[in-house]
């Protein structure tokens, strides 16, 4: 099925910025919708973001709305999380995540995701 792999997470202060990228080897992201998602210590794992593979169409997280963009590339086979405006509370493990081709619009949901990276560590200090 190939695999995912998140990069550019790290250390940041508060009103920072980030961007993170999702790799995808072995497969192609093209017919996929895509997400993030993430996980603070303690806490369940919850979306972020998402975009449709067909138009672009994207939904944030009401936490995130303003502050993150998602977007993919296509061509490269890569997607993007940037981050900005950054608070404490968005540090998390963040992790990008194929759908399921029947899945519903949007797709918010961790069990509508087939295929998930290995996490990138996100820490904002204040």
């Amino acid at each position: 099925q190939g695999q995912l792999v998140e990069s550019g997470g790290g250390l940041v202060q508060a009103g920072g910025s980030l961007r993170l990228s999702c790799a995808a080897s072995g497969r192609t992201i093209s017919p996929y919708t895509m997400g993030w998602f993430r996980q603070a210590p303690g806490k369940e794992r919850e979306f972020v973001a998402v975009i449709r593979w067909f138009g672009g169409s994207t939904y944030y997280a009401d936490s995130v709305k303003g502050r993150f963009t998602i977007s993919r590339d296509n061509a490269k086979n890569t997607m993007y999380l940037q981050m900005n405006s950054l608070k404490p509370e968005d540090t998390a493990v963040y992790y990008c995540a194929a759908a399921r081709a029947d899945s519903n619009w949007p797709t918010r949901g961790a069990n509508e995701y087939i295929t998930w990276g290995q996490g990138t560590q996100v820490t904002v200090s204040s």
